[in-house]
């Protein structure tokens, strides 16, 4: 069985936008946790593709990975997730091939293949309805596009070819978790905000894994939600701003992320509570005695290589906090930062 102190941690940011902030605030607030979180021992951080939300500043996943990882020397930068059939692989095989050239041995490419978006907006992307019916194939053409090109091969990503920069797939269903197993590749199941299936994943990808030459054994990574704070009390209040970031959006009426407030009774109902908790039915609350518990719970009902930590909320220095208090808890070694 494996222990919490045992496995990497790693965080997930959306580059939030919080209620009378501003983007350029977000992406400021990126790069510092980035650079608090490579001090406190995190392995990785990563940033996702969303579009047309209010309380989300990663659309251009790409640029803003480039931007924390000129900010950071240690830390491996990378997409939690690319929304592969939103884009051609050639050019994602490119932007990842720069990333990788202007930053060796630190890029990681998750990949996903929802829109990340509603439809409205995927049709604004160019997206075809049927494009994450070729996923599978659109994975293999993007992994070939960044490995040793073929002698024969017309079309070559330059630069991404010989970059062979780490690929992963990302899921909340089954779907990914078998597609990863088929290919040898490394798994991150999005516990953080659709739990329900997880260790119906979890079973699938370990079961039917097929080594390959880069992953020998499978690697099962876990998004989980984790609000800390000084105290269980303070982690409650707190947690209402993600609650209510949920809400709005159960209600298709997404805004940015907004400040905690007493309580919500009052303000859903018993539906949108019952929806809110399902969403986020992973989501760890408490001070560090607490945190340190569930996480280790967590570990043991997974069984996690790694968990990769998502933490929404309004105020920077509460989101620092939280995973000062999570690295305590794992007792995460701090690393020394090499001087600019």
């Amino acid at each position: 069985m494996k222990l919490l102190s045992e496995i990497p941690l790693s965080v997930l940011d959306l580059s939030p936008i919080v209620e009378g902030g501003t983007i350029s605030e977000s992406f400021r607030n990126s790069v510092d946790l980035a650079q608090h979180v490579e001090k406190l021992g995190y392995t990785r951080f990563w940033l996702a593709e969303h579009h047309n939300i209010p309380g989300i500043a990663s659309a251009a996943t790409s640029v803003l990975i480039g931007h924390v990882a000129a900010g950071t020397s240690t830390l491996r930068i990378g997409s939690g997730g690319i929304m592969l059939p939103n884009h051609a692989p050639l050019i994602i095989a490119e932007q990842f091939g720069t990333l990788e050239a202007l930053y060796p041995g630190r890029i990681d490419l998750g990949l996903g293949r929802a829109p990340g978006t509603d439809q409205t907006t995927s049709r604004a992307l160019r997206r075809d309805p049927t494009a994450a019916d070729d996923f599978p194939d659109q994975v293999q053409e993007l992994i070939a596009l960044l490995g040793r090109p073929n002698p024969a091969q017309r079309v070559k990503a330059i630069p991404g070819m010989n970059s062979h920069v780490p690929v992963w797939l990302l899921g909340s269903s089954t779907f990914s978790a078998q597609l990863a197993a088929f290919l040898g590749l490394p798994f991150a199941f999005a516990a953080h905000f659709a739990p329900r299936l997880l260790h119906q994943a979890l079973k699938i990808y370990r079961d039917n894994f097929q080594p390959s030459e880069r992953w020998p054994e499978p690697h099962a990574m876990v998004g989980v939600p984790v609000i800390a704070a000084d105290s269980d009390e303070e982690a409650r209040h707190l947690s209402t701003s993600v609650q209510q970031q949920i809400l709005n959006l159960i209600r298709h009426a997404p805004t940015p992320v907004p400040p905690p407030i007493p309580s919500l009774d009052g303000r859903w109902s018993p539906q949108e509570k019952a929806a809110v908790m399902d969403h986020l039915g992973a989501l760890i609350i408490g001070g560090p005695e607490t945190v340190k518990s569930k996480l280790e719970e967590f570990v043991a009902s997974t069984g996690a290589d790694e968990l990769i930590i998502h933490s929404g909320f309004y105020r920077h220095e509460d989101r620092r906090r939280s995973y000062e208090i999570v690295a305590q808890a794992a007792g995460l070694p701090r690393v020394t930062v090499p001087s600019a």
